[in-house]
């Protein structure tokens, strides 16, 4: 069988990155009116957001083994299908049952997958790695914006059936394994796996995977309860869910720009904290004054995540040299990280149930921002 051209290469690595989030942004902006109709908790409905999230950081490790058997085309190809099934599931998503077990399903699509795509990226832009790496950032940003942006406008053109519109994000889904089905499968090489396990013993491994999981967590729980927060602070259903597109958006350009101003010598540690001290600020206007310049406060928000997102994924490859080492820093900074963060959603859920406001959960996603900071500084030490 003929070699897969570049271009279908990157084509395969965009639209499978652009479904590794939609699943779990699309239900955002309708979460509150969700949570009404199906008469659940906000503890209950966050799990749609939990579930996947946690899944994505007890299964990672399991995503090279699966591979080994499978293949690693055919194991991408399968997460791409099983995302497309449980997402067509919530055309029944009335229930709450579905609802939660299609998020269980579309978490673990997620988990297999995301692991994965660096495999797939090392073995077939190992010459031009670094515009890879941007491509895989900012194609999963363009999906996860895509989910809150087109939510509100699907569910007004499907005549506001919202199960419909949860739904409709199947349909990406599965027009990306069509593409995938052209790929050839690669028999992965046999043999016992390499002796060392996860840098469990290395303080700055730990370093690292404490900012992936504060900054991961901030992001899930913004994803889910921030539209929450503006419209309990007056703020209409409209501007309120315009404020989370815009989050997902304004960062976008980051996912190539920050990564390549780090490649280029701009000190990291320098950066991270940059990232870290703007959504310490942005979250403290959250939590005293959410409609003071609301537009302008979720903007620099999501270009501080976005960023902080972008330089997470390339920090260890510049603490390791090889690239078995590198992935063994990424195995633990995605499973500590992801296992940590699915928590977060469901705490600002649950402080909410109790307090009776947002102001709570959201003074501890700013001393979570405070925290992200603090490790930046412990990461000055090198970098």
């Amino acid at each position: 069988m003929r070699s897969p051209s570049r271009l279908l290469l990157l084509l395969a690595l965009v639209v499978a990155s652009l479904n590794l989030r939609p699943g779990i942004t699309s239900l955002a902006p309708l979460i509150e009116r969700i949570a009404a109709e199906l008469a659940l908790s906000r503890a209950s409905i966050s799990l749609t957001t939990v579930l996947p999230v946690m899944f994505m950081g007890l299964l990672a490790p399991l995503a090279p083994r699966l591979a080994q058997r499978v293949g690693l085309e055919r194991t991408l190809l399968g997460c791409l299908l099983l995302i497309g099934l449980a997402l067509s599931l919530r055309l029944a998503a009335t229930s709450s049952l579905v609802l939660i077990g299609s998020a269980a399903l579309v978490g673990i699509g997620i988990a297999l997958a995301g692991p994965l795509m660096s495999g797939f990226i090392k073995r077939y832009f190992a010459q031009g790695l670094g515009v890879a790496i941007g491509w895989f950032s900012l194609s999963m940003s363009v999906g996860g914006a895509s989910g809150v942006v087109l939510t509100q406008p699907l569910t007004d053109a499907f005549a506001d059936r919202w199960p419909l519109t949860l739904a409709f994000w199947a349909v990406p889904a599965l027009l990306a394994a069509l593409l995938w089905l052209r790929l050839p499968n690669r028999d992965e090489p046999a043999g016992p796996v390499p002796a060392g396990g996860l840098p469990w013993t290395v303080p700055r491994a730990w370093l690292i995977t404490a900012f992936f999981a504060l900054q991961s967590g901030l992001f899930y729980a913004l994803s889910t309860w921030l539209v929450a927060r503006y419209g309990e602070a007056g703020l209409s259903t409209l501007r309120s869910n315009g404020l989370l597109s815009l989050f997902m958006l304004a960062g976008l350009p980051c996912s190539f720009l920050v990564p390549w101003l780090a490649h280029r010598g701009v000190s990291r540690p320098l950066l991270l904290g940059g990232c870290s001290t703007l959504a310490l600020l942005c979250l403290s206007l959250i939590v005293l004054a959410p409609a003071f310049q609301p537009e302008l406060t979720a903007a620099l928000l999501g270009i501080a995540l976005s960023s902080s997102f972008a330089l997470a994924l390339i920090l260890p490859m510049y603490e390791v040299n090889s690239p078995l080492e590198v992935s063994r820093w990424t195995a633990m900074m995605l499973s500590v990280g992801y296992t940590l963060a699915c928590l977060m959603p469901l705490l600002v859920g649950l402080l909410r149930d109790l307090s009776g406001s947002y102001r709570l959960p959201f003074t501890v996603l700013a001393l979570m921002a405070a925290a992200m900071l603090l490790v930046t500084l412990a990461l000055r030490r090198r970098g």
